[in-house]
């Protein structure tokens, strides 16, 4: 009997090397509306949805012109192009999902990204088939670090919240699984590890290069025994 119902996998950063690519779509939108923002700045709301880092720049620079909802598709239509024509899988990112497959836990996706853009991540990694819910927080209250996105996720899996494990590669992702009673696994961005935020985690990885089963077994056994 598996002591987990199931793992759910963060996406952007996590499945594909994306975060570059929001960040690239967010300062060229938003600088086109004069929001003094640059590829630092723009790490400041890593695991956010768009509308939110829309109002987050909103609040602080606002400006006139395009509406919000119009900033915020911009960097959507920009983010799908880029996936679409430049989009690879995090290292060692298949591997794990294939990985946890065979040990017999069903895989999920939960992501702050709208759901035209985990279409277009899944279909660009061919990776569509080995998720049995593809869980975006677009018509959540609110994403992360709100858990919502997660508690939606484990109930369509037919999961108990308490009896998943997330893997995160930002704060608020990580915030997000905790605060939905999960376990998590935390693969954070090299230029952001040193988050203290990351500390609520259950377990680090550099990459998931260094995923291994036995590890993992041994990391549920001590967490669900």
């Amino acid at each position: 009997m598996n002591l987990i119902d199931a793992v759910i996998f963060d996406m952007d950063g996590v499945l594909i090397d994306s975060e570059p690519f929001w960040r690239q779509a967010e300062v060229a939108a938003l600088q086109r509306v004069g929001v003094p923002i640059n590829d630092d700045l723009a790490r400041l709301t890593t695991g956010l949805r768009t509308d939110e880092v829309v109002e987050y720049w909103w609040a602080r620079h606002p400006w006139t012109g395009p509406t919000r909802q119009e900033v915020g598709a911009e960097i959507t239509r920009e983010l799908i192009a880029l996936v679409r024509e430049q989009g690879t899988a995090m290292p060692g990112a298949i591997e794990t999902v294939d990985a946890v497959i065979s040990m017999g836990y069903p895989v999920a996706i939960a992501s702050s990204s709208a759901g035209e853009v985990i279409a277009a991540v899944v279909a660009r990694l061919d990776i569509a088939d080995r998720f049995h819910v593809l869980q975006s927080a677009e018509h959540e209250p609110y994403g992360k670090p709100h858990p919502a996105v997660y508690i939606e996720a484990a109930r369509r899996l037919d999961a108990s919240p308490s009896r998943c494990v997330a893997i995160e590669d930002s704060p608020n992702g990580v915030i997000a699984a905790k605060a939905a009673k999960m376990r998590c696994i935390a693969v954070p961005d090299h230029a952001i590890a040193d988050d203290r935020r990351f500390l609520a985690a259950d377990a680090h990885l550099t990459s998931l290069e260094q995923f291994n089963q036995d590890a993992f077994s041994g990391w549920i056994a001590e967490w669900f025994a």
